[in-house]
């Protein structure tokens, strides 16, 4: 894939689909930034097992919906590595329920969280990318941001808005030689989806023609794929990985 030697970063990595981004990204000899905001021993626990893939990585506690903390983490990152050549934007959080039942903080979470993260962490990965005349950055989105989903309005509001951002900054950033794609996952086996009873782990499963949740690691398959050489007329794109939803 010709990744070997690029530095990755992939923010919400200590665990399920950025977890799996980050190991897929170490299995092509890749240097590996892990990031979280408070999960702290999860990200040192990842760290430990990339270490034992003999892999180096560098992990960094910060809160990416926040900008100062986000160029903290950019420059330590540019000291120890110089340039970033892929940013995987993953951190992202959820919240089931009726719409007229939540409050202001609830939504300004899922705004901070799914959407100013990738503001931030995109502004402050661009100019040494334009610089260097290349770069990929990846979004991890939804396919609720495409369709919709009942009793996740806002969830789906902020992935329907990575979705455009991915759109725009392609073709923004393209000609400086900058991918920008996004993955519009479905419904995929992580601790988000582990609240699910049983019946309704039943009904979400037939309602894909595979007949099962998405792996993490099959996300993350398709995350080194776009990031690599075998990718690189594809631009601008949201690429659905569900198995089929019917």
């Amino acid at each position: 894939m010709n990744l070997q030697g690029k530095t990755v970063l992939i923010t919400g990595s200590s665990r399920g689909i950025g977890k799996a981004i980050a190991f897929a990204f170490a299995k092509e000899g890749c240097n590996i930034v892990l990031n979280a905001s408070q999960s702290s021993g999860e990200l040192l626990k990842t760290q430990n097992e990339l270490k034992a893939m003999e892999c180096y990585s560098y992990s960094y506690l910060a809160d990416v919906s926040d900008y100062e903390n986000c160029k903290e983490m950019f420059g330590t990152i540019s000291n120890i590595y110089g340039n970033i050549d892929i940013v995987v934007n993953n951190a992202g959080v959820s919240h089931m329920g009726l719409f007229t039942e939540m409050r202001p903080a609830e939504w300004n979470r899922l705004l901070d969280i799914n959407i100013k993260s990738v503001f931030n962490c995109t502004h402050l990965a661009l100019p040494k990318m334009i610089s260097k005349k290349g770069g990929a950055i990846i979004n991890i989105s939804s396919i609720w941001g495409e369709r919709g989903a009942s009793c996740e309005a806002v969830y789906s509001a902020t992935k329907g808005a990575i979705n455009s951002f991915t759109k725009a900054m392609a073709k923004e950033v393209g000609p400086s030689g900058i991918r920008v794609n996004a993955i519009a996952a479905g419904v995929i086996d992580t601790q988000m989806t582990s609240w699910l009873s049983k019946e309704e782990r039943e009904v979400l499963t037939n309602d894909v023609s595979l007949m099962r949740f998405g792996k993490s690691e099959e996300i993350a398959n398709l995350a080194v794929f776009l990031a690599g050489e075998r990718s690189s007329f594809i631009n601008g794109q949201i690429i659905t990985a569900d198995g089929c939803m019917v």
